[in-house]
Formats: structure tokens, sequence, C-alpha cells
């Protein structure tokens, strides 16, 4: 995709604007004072009707975009409001927006928009198995919690994926943890006990092992990457 230096600017003052203002509104209505306790939360989605439905989307697409804002927790109060399915449909539409505008405009604008918003140290720890396994590596941290999913969206726009396949991957990999979020605000997935329990409890224990072990296990992943690469590259070599 072709930016030229004026086009590149105007993309880079709408960022700014869209950051901003996101900002702006967040501090301003409360947001951050509210997201510390589930209760708030809903209280503070409720406040906004007869649009509630609306800023809820508009807080969930910008949990991708103004990252970290909690898009879990978000999504569990807005099961808690509008039931299981339209909070999940509403998480998921707008995440997916999101994924795609912030891959398209690190793509538009390049590794320094990209630096500045992620911090060069996680772009350093990145990129390297961004750049040779990105579908791969993509998948496996949309489905673990514990890696910076919103800031992978913005790295992966400085590789050669392709946009079709970059959202083919957030469509399939990014909607498992939000439908467990919404589900558990909205106490329904349509399930018996004897399959919610278990459930239940096997992502309270995925949760909690990622909280104590998250880092360990994505070094393991990440050198395990690195190693495949290193071994494709000595068969080639052979």
């Amino acid at each position: 995709m072709f930016f030229t230096k004026h086009k590149k600017w105007i993309l880079s003052l709408a960022t700014l604007g869209l950051l901003g203002g996101g900002g702006c509104f967040l501090y301003l209505s409360g947001f951050f004072q509210a997201v510390s306790s589930l209760e708030e939360l809903r209280a503070y989605i409720s406040r906004f009707a007869p649009y509630s439905h609306l800023i809820f989307f508009l807080l969930q697409f910008l949990a991708v975009v103004l990252a970290p804002i909690p898009s879990n927790v978000v999504a569990a109060a807005g099961g808690v409001l509008f039931g299981t399915l339209p909070a999940f449909l509403l998480t998921f539409s707008a995440v997916v927006s999101g994924s795609l505008l912030t891959f398209t405009l690190s793509r538009a604008l390049g590794r320094d928009f990209a630096e500045r918003i992620v911090g060069q140290r996680l772009s350093e720890k990145y990129q390297q198995v961004l750049h040779t396994k990105a579908p791969v590596f993509l998948t496996l941290a949309f489905l673990f919690p514990f890696f910076p999913d919103d800031m992978l969206c913005i790295l992966a726009g400085l590789t050669s994926l392709s946009l079709r396949r970059f959202a083919l991957i957030v469509v399939l990999a990014r909607p498992w943890g939000l439908l467990f979020a919404s589900a558990l605000g909205g106490e329904s997935l349509g399930l018996p006990v004897w399959v919610m329990v278990p459930a239940g409890l096997a992502g309270l224990a995925l949760f909690l092992l990622g909280m104590k072990y998250g880092n360990q296990i994505e070094e393991m992943l990440l050198s395990r990457l690195k190693e495949g690469r290193k071994r494709s590259g000595q068969e080639k070599k052979i």
C-alpha cells in the first residue's frame, strides 16, 4: 500500500486525534474510575442509556486502539447488561474492527509509529518471530491470555503478512476468550451445569497458570519457534 508523505501526515494527525479524543472521553466520562470493579463498570455503561450498546461497542473498540483497557472485563460487564450473545457480538465486532485498524495504521505509518505505541523493548522482543512465523505465533498469542494481543496487531502490520490473512487469524483465534468473558457476565451459554462448571474451572485454571507462569510459557513458545526457524534454515542449506 503506497502512501505519500502528505497522506501519511494527514493519517498521523487523524490517528493522534482518535487516540487523544478517545482518551479524553474515557477520562472525562469517569471510565478509568469505573473499571476498578465489575459493578461500577456496569453502572457506567448503563448511564448512557438508550445508547448503552453504542457506548459498549466504542469501549471495546478503544480497548484495542488504546490498550491497555481490559476488554475481557468490559465484555463481562456487557454480559451482565445485555446477555451473553449480544455482549459477545458487540465485543467481537469491535475487537475485529480495532485489530484491523491498528494493523492498517502500522503498515501505512511504518516502524516509527509502531515503536512509539508499542515501545522499543516489546518491538525487539517480538519482531523476529513475527517476521518468520507470524501466522503460527499470532494464532497462539490470540488464544493464550498472557500475550499482549493488541500490541501484536500493531507489530504484525510491519510484517509481510497480508491484511486478508491477518483478518482470518483474528476472526478464528480471538473470539474464544471474549466469548468466555461475555458468558461469565451473562451467566448463560445455553449449556447444562455439568458442562459449565468444568469449563469455568478450566478457564480459571488457565487464567491462574497464565498469571503465574505466563512469562515462562511465552519464552518457551518464542524459543521453540526460533529453533524451528533455525532448523528449516539448516535444512535448506543441506
